[in-house]
């Protein structure tokens, strides 16, 4: 099983403003040297509420800054909003950062879902899965073959992606997506497919539930759902490094403890088949990264060991 790190992009440090960049390469560094097996952000332009907005990081901008900065961890959105960008540059984008990253990147993608944001942006949010679907058949032919020629209702592309990604097929694509259309296009054309966010294993019925429904789309589309890798985003507390003044609280169904108890629950996701966990951490700071590490390193000793 691989862990991962959700970088905090929008979470806000004392003064309402969102953490700086300085730590922000701290926590990912600190992934990158403790063993954990990929750095993710969320990819959205503003949070709008009741009248109140806040801010986060631009999400493809720092995950180029992240590779620089990093050697051999993973790198991906979780998920880029693929109605924010034209798709035939979204795989333009995405070869370029492959390429910058050495073969690192996943491209998580998703059709967006907090309204405010694209209207705030000029963005249109109606048929956001068939937008979303017609930016497939742009966006995975060129990354995958190099080439595309497509006519549709919103976007159209005929074009090559020059120069291409170091692996001959581009990067492996994530798509999140809960809905019967959104599994669908998993099924078609995902490498692998999130869901989130969750805390305790044991409590994580809604998971089990979604995987179901994914796997049934993946047989009803004549795929074999093996062939589909299962990630998920998770909750991790580590209480015993939390002080005044943190700021946001965490969810309260999530994962709490020291090292071992994280790294039990952790141990616990297998029997959901997920081989990927991708993890918002409290505190948002590097020691936190550097305890999920090793919870991550104990999981893999104990799943070894069972074998």
């Amino acid at each position: 099983m691989k862990v991962g790190l959700m970088l905090p992009l929008g979470h806000n440090d004392a003064l309402g403003r969102p953490l700086a960049w300085p730590q922000l390469r701290e926590m990912a560094v600190a992934a990158d040297e403790g063993g954990l097996d990929s750095v993710w952000g969320a990819d959205h332009l503003i949070f709008r509420d009741e009248g109140e907005t806040a801010g986060i990081h631009e999400c493809w901008t720092l995950l180029a800054a992240v590779a620089g900065v990093t050697r051999r961890v993973e790198i991906g959105p979780l998920v880029l909003a693929l109605p924010f960008r034209n798709p035939a540059l979204t795989a333009k984008m995405a070869a370029e950062l492959d390429i910058v990253s050495e073969g690192r990147l996943v491209l998580g993608v998703g059709c967006g879902w907090h309204d405010p944001e694209f209207d705030a942006f000029g963005y249109p949010f109606d048929h956001r899965v068939g937008r979303f679907d017609e930016a497939l058949q742009i966006l995975v032919p060129l990354l995958r073959e190099g080439h595309v020629t497509f006519e549709g209702r919103w976007h159209r592309a005929d074009t090559e992606l020059l120069p291409r990604s170091p692996r001959a097929a581009g990067p492996p694509i994530l798509i999140a997506g809960k809905g019967p259309r959104m599994m669908h296009l998993v099924a078609r054309h995902a490498d692998s497919w999130n869901a989130a966010w969750y805390g305790r294993p044991a409590e994580a019925t809604e998971l089990a539930e979604r995987i179901a429904r994914q796997r049934a789309a993946c047989e009803a589309a004549g795929r074999d759902s093996s062939t589909l890798t299962l990630t998920a985003g998770i909750f991790v507390v580590f209480p015993h490094l939390l002080a005044g003044g943190d700021g946001e609280e965490p969810p309260e169904d999530a994962i709490r403890g020291d090292v071992d108890s994280v790294a039990e629950a952790l141990t616990g996701y297998a029997v959901h088949d997920v081989e990927h966990l991708i993890a918002h951490v409290w505190p948002r700071n590097a020691a936190a990264v550097s305890a999920l590490a090793e919870a991550a390193e104990r999981t893999r000793t104990a799943r070894i060991g069972s074998r």
